[in-house]
């Protein structure tokens, strides 16, 4: 299933429960903005996106991905995922999404400079504190966005931090970018265990993508879950007496890979995926649990750290297993939280207090889920996802109605 079939049939589902009119219907599907461009970088070519899917309740907002395998479908679908995610959160923008298709290992650090500033060049009228805000995403980070944040005030003549977020802390970022989405889904995940009470003491876990997300979440969680399994897009290590994380990150720091980690059971990601635990944490990519293995998840809660790692079919099948899946647009939202406190900083010109900013970010993200799980707990037809997707898409349609256009 693609990932916009997949949208489409997760919205379907919710339909009538918001008693969606054809005309609602038909805008939800819709984009806004899809801008696509070239970027040279030595003569080379790279396809390259800016889209924005929904602005109805405030600038565009979502990160610029470096990847191979970006494609105008996945930054279209990541773009949806933003407006219901920052809608979720109540947060004031629309979603947007970036990306370049290109391997960025394969670039030097100058090449890496020349890209960054390139995609300002082709994009830079579309974008700005009050248009659409980028951010980090997949292989980008703080040292990219300042690229491209001293591009667009070069070429807007002006001082202008709050069009993109992520930022290094002498330009005007936060401390807590750097491992927000992590830090949220940790939230998530501890408020939604407080409310299912699961009867063991010692949480199982298993964490799939050791990357910077899933790699942050391991140390969050270490060592009072006892985490049994991790994986990267090499393969993945099983330790049923709880793997030591600090001695996983060495590892994977060292040589670039956890499998190289001694005295663990090395195993694949379909076997990892697979496993027997309390909580499966997705943190790698798109179209993870699928029809074809939906049927073999052994986890008891599974909390997606990554964007649209199960897909609308698999969802149906867990839901009916009794399998809780925490969707993405609630238990990563930490992310563009964090981003919105760097943005609301550097709009107001002020330095706040970093024990304000955390306090706002942990009432963002508790306050989202509490409204979720109350609504999935009186729907018994729900799962989390369409309980989530109800509540964002419910206030994106409220706002195009008040401008008029529907």
């Amino acid at each position: 299933m693609s990932i916009l079939a997949s949208i489409e049939k997760n919205l379907e589902k919710i339909s009538d429960f918001l008693n969606l009119s054809n005309r609602e219907m038909k805008l939800l599907l819709s984009y806004k903005a899809v801008h696509h461009a070239k970027l040279d970088v030595n003569g080379n070519k790279y396809d390259a996106w800016r889209i924005i899917h929904n602005n109805a309740l405030g600038p565009g907002k979502g990160g610029i991905r470096f990847h191979s395998k970006v494609s105008e479908e996945e930054v279209k679908a990541l773009a949806f995922w933003m407006s219901l995610k920052n809608s979720l959160m109540e947060l004031p923008y629309g979603g947007a999404k970036g990306g370049v298709r290109i391997d960025p290992k394969k670039l030097s650090e100058e090449e890496l400079q020349q890209l960054s500033r390139a995609y300002i060049r082709a994009f830079y009228k579309y974008l700005g504190q009050d248009k659409d805000i980028p951010a980090p995403d997949v292989y980008t980070n703080p040292k990219i966005m300042a690229y491209m944040l001293d591009e667009f005030e070069k070429l807007k003549g002006k001082h202008e931090p709050a069009m993109i977020t992520g930022k290094p802390l002498i330009l005007g970022g936060s401390p807590l970018r750097g491992d927000a989405t992590s830090r949220g889904g940790k939230i998530i995940l501890e408020e939604f265990l407080k409310h299912v009470k699961p009867k063991k003491k010692t949480i199982e876990v298993v964490i799939q993508g050791f990357g910077n997300a899933g790699m942050n979440i391991a140390k969050m969680l270490f060592p009072n879950y006892k985490i049994i399994a991790v994986s990267d897009s090499k393969g993945g290590i099983l330790l049923q007496d709880g793997l030591n994380i600090a001695d996983v990150i060495d590892v994977k720091q060292s040589t670039g890979a956890v499998v190289n980690y001694e005295g663990a059971t090395k195993i694949s990601n379909k076997e990892l995926l697979e496993l027997e635990t309390d909580v499966l944490i997705l943190a790698a990519i798109e179209n993870q649990i699928t029809l074809a293995n939906a049927d073999r998840i052994k986890a008891k809660y599974i909390l997606e750290l990554a964007n649209g790692p199960v897909t609308a079919d698999a969802d149906s099948v867990l839901h009916e297993r009794g399998i809780d899946v925490i969707p993405d647009i609630l238990a990563n939202a930490g992310g563009v939280v964090a981003s919105y406190c760097e943005w609301a900083q550097n709009r107001a010109g002020n330095i706040l207090p970093e024990e304000y900013i955390l306090n706002t970010f942990e009432s963002k993200m508790r306050s989202a889920f509490m409204k979720t799980f109350a609504l999935y707990s009186k729907q018994k037809d729900f799962d989390m996802r369409s309980s989530a997707y109800a509540i964002a898409i419910k206030r994106i349609i409220a706002a195009e109605k008040a401008r008029g256009h529907l």
